[in-house]
């Protein structure tokens, strides 16, 4: 039953729909303190992770100038995407990207959204871990001076990511409220300048290769990019929260994670060429794996991917409780049971898949053209009102060659994925 004001309690997060004109919609469960530069921060390390290190394998198979059209193309169709997000939200004052799901299509629009943005950062959170399971041993070997791994329990990896989530990610994920985290982003960003300095040191400008597109190549680019779950809980935190102000957060993370991205990749690919690994640092412990250099690199990347997975963790405790318990008050014992759900699931992810380039794969093939295109094309031609900008409006049509866009993506990339599994069995099977 509707409340004294005549709202249902799963509509409470929304805001009146009416306005004079001269107030813009405000999100009124929290006022937003958190800077402009703390949001860059934490939007760039949402969008910044585990994916940098796939980059290099991309160039790898396609060339440096394919790879540049390809990211160029990809960074512009994400800061569109959050475009349409924000002038969705704007529309209606939501503040969730589930609650536009649900004002968009209603329960299943909600129950669609919620599930895709925690099987996203799901995935997102385990391409961390994974990172951390397999290169912090080596950190500890370099450390001791061996050049070989031992059976001791600090060199498993399985123990190792169980010692950092509950020791260092577990604490940062109860925080309270995401521009808390400002900080630390800050810092992993950092950490990341330094791993794109390290590398650029060893790698030298040369022709490209033949361009060759493989099933991985435009996942791992969308993967990369993807920090849409990320958006509107930072715009809710945002002190003057206008939809210019977090356009121009957008941008900036956009344009920053970009040349970032290109540089990393570009020296990486041109260090190992057609040697370069799915993920980078594995290829770089061919090289000597007591380098001081290589040991520095590598506990940088340890650093930044740890200090984002609490990013990550937010949006998805967010879908779940607006799935589970809608409209319930803020509870401190519901905070922290879901981060430690979470984590302990994550976990036995991590121990259980063997390559981390199934979880670039099928998250940037599944999720991450839901997230970048088709929701946000949806959610803008439904939630827009047609008196305002009907059907036949050239922003509508832009949005749904969008969200059409992302239903070919998706349906090309998962094809290329399944037949390279298929040639790949087939391999094997009469192989040596």
């Amino acid at each position: 039953m509707p409340g004294e004001e005549g709202v249902a309690p799963e509509e409470e997060k929304f805001l009146p729909h009416k306005s004079d004109g001269s107030k813009r919609p405000q999100f009124t469960d929290f006022e937003g303190k958190t800077s402009f530069g703390m949001s860059v921060f934490n939007l760039s390390n949402a969008i910044m992770g585990s994916g940098i290190l796939g980059l290099s394998y991309a160039m790898s198979n396609t060339g440096i100038v394919l790879f540049l059209i390809l990211l160029t193309c990809i960074a512009c169709l994400s800061c569109y995407s959050i475009h349409l997000l924000l002038r969705s939200a704007g529309v209606v004052g939501i503040r969730a990207y589930e609650q536009l799901g649900l004002r968009a299509f209603g329960h299943p629009g909600k129950i669609l959204a919620a599930v895709i943005i925690t099987l996203h950062n799901i995935g997102a959170m385990s391409s961390y871990l994974f990172i951390v399971k397999y290169e912090l041993p080596l950190v500890i070997q370099t450390f001791l001076g061996q050049t070989s791994s031992s059976d001791d329990w600090f060199m498993n990896g399985n123990y190792l990511i169980i010692i950092v989530s509950v020791c260092i990610i577990l604490p940062l994920a109860l925080m309270k409220h995401l521009g808390y985290l400002g900080y630390t982003s800050g810092f992993s960003l950092s950490c990341m300048v330094f791993f794109l300095s390290a590398v650029s040191l060893s790698g030298v400008f040369i022709a490209t290769v033949t361009p060759q597109l493989t099933a991985y190549t435009i996942p791992i680019l969308a993967f990369a990019f993807v920090c849409h779950p990320e958006v509107l809980p930072i715009y809710t935190e945002l002190s003057n929260p206008t939809k210019r102000r977090m356009q121009s957060i957008g941008n900036v993370s956009v344009l920053g994670m970009f040349i970032m991205y290109f540089f990393t990749a570009t020296f990486g690919y041109l260090t190992f060429y057609e040697n370069t690994e799915a993920e980078l640092l594995h290829t770089y412990s061919m090289v000597d794996p007591l380098d001081t250099l290589i040991l520095c690199v590598r506990l940088a990347v340890l650093v930044a991917v740890t200090l984002t997975v609490p990013v990550v963790l937010f949006p998805i405790r967010r879908a779940l409780q607006q799935l589970l318990f809608p409209g319930k008050p803020f509870h401190w014992l519901r905070h922290i049971t879901i981060a430690v759900t979470l984590l302990f699931a994550v976990n036995l992810l991590v121990i259980l898949v063997p390559n981390i380039r199934d979880i670039f794969g099928i998250s940037g093939a599944t999720t991450a053209p839901s997230l970048i295109f088709i929701l946000p094309g949806l959610f803008y031609i439904r939630i827009i009102p047609s008196d305002q900008e009907p059907m036949s409006s050239r922003p509508k049509i832009q949005a749904a060659c969008f969200a059409a866009l992302g239903f070919i993506f998706m349906t090309m990339s998962l094809t290329f994925i399944v037949l390279d599994w298929i040639s790949g069995e087939n391999r094997s099977l009469g192989g040596h």
